[in-house]
């Protein structure tokens, strides 16, 4: 440009020779130079883009430096200490290969020091894990990585407010719960791979009303919150959660590879799982997420082969708590953090289960040498014991809360011994229910005991009733018993000879299902433990699956294409045992009923109920037959309809086919084949007699 202006500057020469021979002598050069006054308004990235993205960063080689703020200050006769802590804490993260504390001219360190990771992944985790750890009631970190810094620098000095997002609404996510009927919804899943279907129904009388019918809505299975708040769905990318009316998708959580997933009992935290791990170094396999927000929690590194659930919430939601080896970790909920900051020490620790009502927990260890076994009452957050058991000669132990909390079983497994002159011999096995009575003083403990071996323990949900099958396969013996304050468990009932495997009681207690599984051809027993009346045996050939509906009043039968290829569907019976519909279907996977809160009413208005059930049930049983009644009145008016429909289409063929007789005359040369006795000419008739029968009769 400038030179530009300067060849205008310049007087114009008619003789272009001249201005060469100038030019090449030196005489007179061209002047790049800018003059006075000029703005330049190329900048420096359209001139030299490409060389000042290669221009070297002050942060460069430094993506695998934290720096951590919040740290004590100590003099040198402390800081030896200060360093184990600290690298106690972030070698867990990844190899250090360097670290500088920066002190002041006094000696002592400034508060915030600098480490540096092998790899820029341990960096990043370090900073997630530990950013506001609280070291002691003083001291919280602040971690960050090195080359936040540029980003703090470009930060703007004037706050804006962030914009307000739109408020968008999900729907009443409790609207079946209003349902004038009290109708219970169930999730069908069929198919397998990209045929998967899922379907949701209302179980209406007469007949069940279909929902939603979402061919591929999940790619593997799908799973009810507690609550029935939200559906959760399985995808490559992550898990999904749907709800309202409509089904809408109210969340997701990206993480991939999930196969699991484990809500919290208050629907507040989802922990999603993906047990296989894939090549990326920084995958995350084990999440916590807050189901509101989505946002994630935090984040654990699954330690070799766990069973799940990992995780095991208390019944409020305020505590999880997962089992290492010798170690039980509480953490405490927003924070997740360890509770009081560090794991109980429990050597040999096999088991440990929530109390469903009260943050109690109840573990077990093994014998070691000459300590028994041992089952202790956990109390937390206070970590008092209040109440242990030892056991001998224990082989295995099952941990059963009753759901109310009321009581609690543990079966213990025994090996039985022998004594043979110097030693002593094992010689099969026995087994105990130690019932503990939570709500009495000092927690007595009643044990039952038992020769045969064991196949099913539950129970009664609401109530003081359990059951227990046992004795050989294939005809076992079933035994109720009945728990009381101060006394000791007694014998209510034993069936003998049973074909039977699993037991199922309703939700609200007092009735059961004695069920043989699988391998016992889907034997079915339905009875009321009120006075052990057997209401109805029969039989679902290859039963897989049994479900009761959350009221108490249905339940389903079900045969898995997950356990046979063969008979695949389910079965709907009312809770005495009579079939109330038969649904085959290819492919039949799994069928949930959808979960329902508790009730919102007290003891004493249950109790107030069950006094008044008979005025309530003659209500409830004129509803069923006017319902019955409209539904026979709407089946006659529907068959009334077909009806007319074929005669209306009979007619118009008949008329269309008379209006064709003089074509197919001329078509049939003038003869009319439309009767059968219209051409006798070309009609033979043959008579044909055979013996049929023959019968003797003696008569006196």
């Amino acid at each position: 440009m400038a030179k530009k202006r300067e060849a205008d500057k310049t007087p114009h020469n008619d003789d272009p020779g001249k201005n060469d021979d100038e030019n090449i002598n030196g005489d007179n050069e061209p002047n790049f130079s800018d003059p006075e006054g000029f703005v330049d308004d190329v900048t420096d990235e359209e001139l030299l883009g490409e060389l000042i993205r290669q221009k070297p960063s002050e942060t460069d080689g430094v993506e695998a430096v934290i720096v951590v703020d919040g740290v004590p200050q100590v003099g040198p006769e402390r800081l030896e200490k200060l360093q184990m802590v600290i690298s106690k804490l972030f070698e867990k993260f990844g190899d250090i290969v360097n670290q500088w504390y920066p002190k002041n001219e006094d000696g002592l360190t400034k508060g915030y020091i600098f480490l540096e990771y092998k790899s820029p992944v341990n960096a990043l985790a370090a900073v997630k894990s530990t950013n506001n750890y609280k070291l002691d009631k003083m001291h919280t970190f602040k971690v960050n990585l090195f080359t936040d810094f540029k980003k703090f620098e470009d930060t703007p000095d004037e706050w804006e407010p962030p914009k307000p997002q739109p408020y968008t609404s999900s729907g009443d996510l409790h609207y079946y719960l209003l349902d004038p009927d009290a109708y219970d919804q169930f999730c069908v899943l069929s198919g397998n791979g990209m045929a998967v279907c899922v379907q949701i129904w209302q179980n209406s009388a007469p007949e069940p009303t279909l929902l939603e019918d979402r061919p591929r809505w999940t790619d593997t299975y799908v799973k009810w919150s507690p609550l029935g708040t939200y559906i959760a769905t399985f995808h490559k990318p992550g898990v999904a959660l749907w709800g309202g009316p409509k089904f809408e998708q109210t969340a997701k959580f990206g993480q991939r590879g999930v196969e699991c997933v484990d809500f919290s009992p208050c629907e507040r935290y989802l922990v999603s799982y993906s047990p296989r791990a894939e090549s990326s170094v920084d995958q995350k396999r084990l999440v916590v997420w807050d189901i509101l927000s989505g946002q994630e929690k935090r984040d654990f590194n699954p330690d070799g082969s766990s069973v799940w659930p990992i995780f095991r919430w208390s019944h409020d939601d305020k505590y999880l708590a997962r089992m290492g080896e010798d170690v039980l970790s509480i953490y405490e909920t927003p924070s997740f953090r360890l509770l009081d900051k560090k794991s109980i020490k429990i050597p040999g620790i096999r088991d440990f289960s929530w109390s469903p009502t009260d943050n109690v927990l109840a573990y077990w260890v093994p014998e070691d040498k000459d300590v028994p076994a041992r089952v202790t009452l956990l109390e937390i957050p206070s970590r008092n014991e209040i109440r242990n058991k030892n056991l001998f000669n224990v082989a295995d132990c099952k941990i059963h809360w009753q759901k109310c909390g009321d009581y609690l079983c543990v079966k213990v497994d025994r090996f039985a011994k022998r004594k043979e002159k110097t030693e002593q011999k094992y010689t099969g096995m026995s087994y105990n229910f130690e019932i503990f009575h939570m709500r009495e003083k000092q927690i007595p403990v009643d044990s039952v005991e038992m020769k045969e071996p064991i196949h099913a323990f539950a129970w009664e949900p609401v109530g003081s009733k359990f059951a227990i099958i046992h004795g050989e396969i294939p005809s076992v013996n079933v035994s109720f018993y009945g728990v009381r304050p101060g006394l000791h468990p007694d014998l209510l009932k034993k069936l003998e000879k049973k074909a039977c495997n699993h037991l199922f009681w309703s939700p609200a207690g007092q009735f059961i299902v004695l069920a043989g599984l699988t391998t016992m051809a889907g034997a079915l027993e339905f009875i009321d433990t009120n006075d052990f009346t057997i209401m109805n045996t029969t039989d679902h050939y290859q039963t897989s699956d049994v479900e009761w509906d959350p009221t108490g009043r249905y339940v389903v039968t079900g045969v898995s294409s997950w356990k046979t290829s063969v008979d695949n569907g389910y079965w709907i019976w009312s809770f005495q045992g009579r079939i109330l519909k038969r649904v085959n279907l290819t492919a039949f996977n799994q069928l949930l009923w959808r979960p329902r809160p508790a009730t919102l009413l007290t003891a004493k208005q249950i109790k107030e109920i069950q006094k008044n059930l008979k005025k309530y049930s003659a209500q409830f049983e004129s509803k069923d037959r006017m319902r019955l009644t409209r539904a026979s009145k709407e089946l006659i008016e529907k068959r009334c309809t077909l009806m007319k429909e074929f005669e209306e289409y009979r007619s118009k063929r008949i008329e269309e086919w008379n209006s064709q007789k003089k074509r197919r005359l001329e078509l049939r040369n003038n003869i009319d084949t439309d009767e059968l006795d219209s051409d006798t000419k070309n009609v033979e008739e043959e008579s044909i007699e055979f013996f049929i029968k023959e019968e003797t009769f003696v008569i006196d």
